[in-house]
Formats: C-alpha cells, structure tokens, sequence
C-alpha cells in the first residue's frame, strides 16, 4: 500500500509538472519592437541630394570594401591589415566569444539548475578494555536535483537578453570595422597629402633660392640694392623653415598608422611605392544612399541590440514579483562493511514554492530601475541616429565644398605661375621691381598649397561620407575571430574548440526581432 500510494504521488507530480511546463509559455515584461524614428522616413540631405541627383542613371558602386575604388593596391594591403590585426579588432572579437559563452549559460538555466552528487566513506571503530575491539566503515552516496520551472518566462527573457548582447557585440566589431578601415585610409591619404606638400615646398625653396643667387650677383655688381637681397633670403629661409615642419607631421602621422596596424612606430616600407600620390575616386561611388541606411549602420545596430536586451531584462525583473516554483528531488544510498548490514534507499520528490511578498518595495523597484535603463538607451538610440544624420551630411556638404573648389584653385595656380614667369621676366629686363616677383612666388606658393591641402581634403571628406555610410564591414564577417597562434593558445588553456568552430552570422542575418525561443547557440 505506501508503495502505491507513494507511486501515485509521484505520478501527480510528474502530471503537474508537465501542465506547468506546457503551460508556462507566456513570458512577463513588454516585448522588445523596433523603436521608430519618426522624422527618419521623410528625411533628406540637401548636399547628399544634389550628389545623388548627379549620378541619377549611372550604375551604382559597391560600398561593402569601399577604399577599392581608390584603385591603390597599396591602401588595400593596408586596410586589409588593419582590420585583421589591430589590437582592438581583436579585443572585440574577444568580446564576441565571450557573449557566445554568456548566451550558453543563459540557455542552460532552462534545465535543472542544481544537480549535486554528494558521497562519503566513514571508517569508525571503538577500543574496549576487555574484549575484541570493533571497527566499520560507512558508505553514503546521494543525489539531488532542483528544477525551477520557467513559469513566468525569466529564463527565457534571460536568453533573450544574452541573445541581443551577443548581436550588440558583433555589431560593436563591426563598427571597429568601418572606423579602422576609415582611419587607415585617413591616414594613408594624409601621408600623401603631406608627401606632396614637402615636395611643394621643396621646389619652392629651390625656385626661391635661385632668386636670391640672382639678387646677391646683381647686389655684388652693384646693379641692385641690399633690400632686394634681404627680402629673397628672408622668403627662401620662410619657406625653407616649413620642411621639417612638415617631415615632422609626417613622421607622426607615419607613426599613427603604423601603431594601427599593430606595428612599431616608423615609416611604412610597402608606402615607397605610390609617394606623392593623392589616391582619388570617381564621384558615382556615393550615389544612390537611402536614409534606411543609417538603420544598419553598426553603431546604431549595436545601440538597437543593447535596448533589446534591456527589455529583456525588465521582464527578468518584473518575474521575480511571482511566485517560483520549482521541482526537488534526492536519492540516497547508505550502507556499512558490517556483516549483513542492510542498505538503505531514501528518495524524495516534490514542488517548492517561494514567493517574495515582503520584499518592501526592493523587486518593485528594481522592475523600475530596469525600465529607466530602458528609456535612458532609447533617448541615446534617437541621438545615435541623429547623429549619424548629421554625419552624413556634414560629409556630403564637405565633399561638394571642397570638390568644387579644386578646379577653381588649379586654375589659380596656372594664373600664379604665369604672374612669376612675367614678373621674372619684366624684373630681368628692368621693367618692374623686384617686390612683384616676391609677390608672385608668395601667391605661387600659397596656391600650390591650397590646392594639395584641398585635394586631400577631398578624398578626405569622401572618406568621412563612407565612414558615415557604415560600410566596410561586411567582409569581416568571414574572417575567424582569432588568428591560429591565439586559438592553439586558447585551446590548450581550456575546451574552446566547438566555441571557435561557430561563424559570425552573415551580413544580411537580420537580427531585429529578438524573441525568447531563439535558442542559445
């Protein structure tokens, strides 16, 4: 009889907790929507506009490896590099697999959460002062489970919110992605930049150095005067002052883009090639850009992911105001060495129920904590897109103004050089002083350079709108997280195999709606 009854009890048990557990599929807390950006869809750039307009009808350019359009080998080498071994790609991958690692124990607390295997061996004996002395030893092993079912949804929301980390840490890596890519050609297009202004300004200190030659002679056969003389070398020796000024800036920023491809501070070796370069592109590579881009930009995608896992967490915090109900159950063996000892079997199974109701006020108000992180990431998610609004426009505005200033300045330029080629000449025949051919070789030099610097600052500004874009990520999604040398070190330090075999999800995996079901991988 107790043995039916106890398997009667048990067999109720067992059918309450499959009702529970079918019937627990409705979890608490808000569930987590796309948030909308009111102004976004009816929002133009007036410059990107006017650039899109310009190309209406031409075949639209590739934006996933946009620094391809530059058609410099050497820059592509470059940013290849950069975006596979700089120091803080690496680290965000490393953050990647950590989050994979946090979504695993997130997905295992929807399986029982203590599983415990106890056991002892007690040798015990006592010492008689007549008679034979006794000894025994005692064998006990025992098990115990506990199973807090996911009544409420928290575990699930908990997976839900690791689940979102996890894409808010890929997101991260890809917008690391787009700023190494952005900075490595920055950089490479100002140490062109400068390559060419020294040499500006190389051939002007030569010109300028000739003229004073010129000047000095004339002086010595008394044909000019001593102020002559002093004004052609105070010119030569001014523009002469800004070379190292120059090779200076030029060093550092050599420095700048060494360090960001993990290298050693110092000139770039495969940079011999291509000097005195400016890398340019043909204005068709920014057309045709819809504001929804700046949805998938990996900044704002990774804000996006990090208010979905906070809504998650509301739901965590809003469960704990329930009840939790869980299944116990242990098993235990004991027995002695002692001659026809008998072994005892205990077991025991049943619900638990716990319910925090007087909490004064501490759960209630950790649910409120939770939904003010919430609001607190959806305003800095409406900033994140403004921003990247103004980014883009900021950029396209930049580009049109320094584009259209090109022609104009090249054009100053001929008009410079032609005033020095007919001052020098009027100067030599006595028909002007020689203050016009200071004059001329001044604007010469000062349009020279306006024209380098704004030529730079094109490609610059081309650069930035890409950068605004968000593209340049796309690739980084095939590579592995962790080079070969760092994945044998990990894997000797512990089981990272079946965690490193896993790839990143694809460019086009869309991961805006996050749901509790989605497994933990």
């Amino acid at each position: 009889m107790p043995r039916r009854f106890a398997g009667a009890i048990g067999a109720r048990l067992l059918a309450i907790a499959g009702t529970l557990l079918l019937g627990g599929c409705a979890a608490v807390g808000p569930d987590f929507k796309r948030p909308e950006v009111p102004w976004l869809a009816t929002w133009s750039s007036g410059s990107l506009d006017s650039l899109v307009a310009e190309q209406r009808g031409k075949p639209r350019a590739q934006t996933e490896e946009w620094w391809q359009i530059f058609n410099d080998p050497v820059l592509d080498h470059l940013v290849a590099e950069a975006q596979r071994l700089n120091p803080n790609v690496r680290t965000a991958g490393m953050r990647i697999l950590e989050a994979r690692a946090q979504l695993g124990i997130a997905g295992s607390l929807l399986y029982p959460q203590q599983q415990q295997v106890t056991g002892n061996v007690l040798r015990t004996g006592t010492e008689a002062s007549s008679g034979p002395d006794s000894a025994l030893t005692a064998y006990n092993l025992g098990l115990g489970v506990g199973w807090e079912i996911d009544f409420w949804g928290k575990f699930r929301r908990g997976i839900e919110a690791a689940d979102a980390g996890y894409f808010a840490q890929i997101a991260q890596y890809d917008d690391l992605q787009v700023l190494i890519a952005a900075q490595t050609a920055s950089f490479y297009a100002a140490i062109r930049t400068i390559e060419l202004r020294l040499n500006i300004a190389r051939e002007n200190a030569a010109l300028q150095k000739r003229s004073l030659e010129i000047t000095e002679r004339l002086f010595k056969h008394g044909n000019d005067s001593e102020l002559d003389v002093q004004q052609a070398k105070s010119q030569y020796l001014s523009t002469l002052a800004t070379i190292p000024q120059l090779e200076g800036t030029l060093r550092q920023t050599q420095n700048a883009l060494s360090v960001l491809l993990a290298r050693p501070p110092g000139p770039l070796p495969e940079m011999a090639a291509g000097r005195e370069r400016i890398p340019l592109a043909e204005l068709a590579v920014v057309a045709d850009l819809p504001a929804e881009t700046l949805r998938r930009r990996p900044d704002v995608r990774a804000v996006e992911m990090q208010l979905a896992a906070q809504s998650a967490l509301i739901g965590v915090s809003v469960a704990d105001l329930y009840p939790s109900i869980a299944l116990l159950g242990s098993l235990g063996v004991s027995t002695t060495s002692q001659s026809g000892a008998a072994r005892r079997f205990d077991w025991a199974i049943g619900p638990s129920l716990v319910w925090n109701v007087f909490d004064h006020g501490r759960l209630s108000n950790e649910v409120l904590v939770q939904d003010a992180r919430f609001q607190q990431l959806y305003e800095q998610y409406q900033g994140t897109v403004l921003a990247a609004a103004r980014e883009v426009d900021d950029a396209a505005a930049g580009f049109v103004a320094n584009r259209d200033q090109v022609p104009l300045l090249d054009e100053a330029v001929k008009a410079a050089r032609r005033s020095l080629d007919i001052a020098t000449l009027q100067y030599r025949e006595g028909m002007a002083g020689f203050e016009r051919v200071l004059d001329s070789q001044r604007a010469l030099f000062s349009q020279q350079e306006r024209l380098v610097s704004t030529t730079g600052n094109v490609v610059q500004s081309l650069i930035t709108l890409y950068k605004a874009m968000g593209g340049g990520w796309q690739q980084a999604r095939s590579r592995p997280l962790i080079d070969d040398a760092t994945r044998e070190t990990m894997s000797q330090r512990n089981d990272w195999q079946d965690m490193l075999a896993v790839p990143l999800p694809s460019p086009d995996a869309d991961p805006s709606q996050i749901t509790p079901e989605r497994e933990a991988r």
